[in-house]
């Protein structure tokens, strides 16, 4: 019973938040291309790139938007999907933001999901995803079950495993 009620919260909750911020994540120019029009429609909402394309093309990328630059948070300390999050929880956290629009490539948002559920629901922040169209397949399943347990491990210990993450790709290829 416990359970029903905690995700009959959990989704009545993210039908009445209303995002307080846009997360872009990096990994594709074209984020940052659908983020810049994306902001156009949501005027008043901080953005926060993380770990995109380099800070010349971001600014010119959001500035060509017409998007003033006092709006845009360039963080590069992420080194992969997981570090995205953990990197930047605690900075949205800190500034009462408990929503968020999330924004990455289709391909991407399963597993980016998946770790949104479990680092942004660890501290009480909500998102809604919003997806950037590809022609590309979804990522494989064993990735998002891979960086699950990864975002497990970082609410646990602090620690995101992406060093053990890193060999593990290389075991793969």
């Amino acid at each position: 019973m416990l359970l029903l009620l905690s995700i009959s919260y959990k989704w009545l909750a993210g039908i009445f938040l209303q995002p307080q911020a846009i997360l872009v994540l990096g990994g594709a120019l074209e984020r940052e291309v659908f983020a810049a029009e994306f902001a156009k429609e949501h005027p008043n909402l901080p953005i926060w790139v993380s770990s995109g394309s380099n800070p010349e093309y971001s600014e010119w990328v959001f500035s060509e938007a017409g998007i003033a630059a006092d709006r845009l948070h360039l963080d590069y300390q992420a080194v992969d999907t997981v570090t995205n999050f953990t990197t930047l929880v605690k900075e949205f956290k800190s500034r009462g933001i408990n929503s968020i629009y999330l924004i990455t490539s289709d391909y991407h948002m399963r597993r980016a999901s998946v770790i949104g559920e479990i680092v942004l629901g660890s501290q009480g922040i909500d998102f809604k995803p919003v997806a950037v169209v590809s022609d590309r397949s979804p990522e494989s399943i064993n990735k998002a079950i891979r960086d699950g347990a990864r975002a497990v491990l970082w609410v646990v210990t602090g620690q995101t495993g992406d060093s053990l993450a890193h060999w593990l790709s290389k075991e793969q290829n």
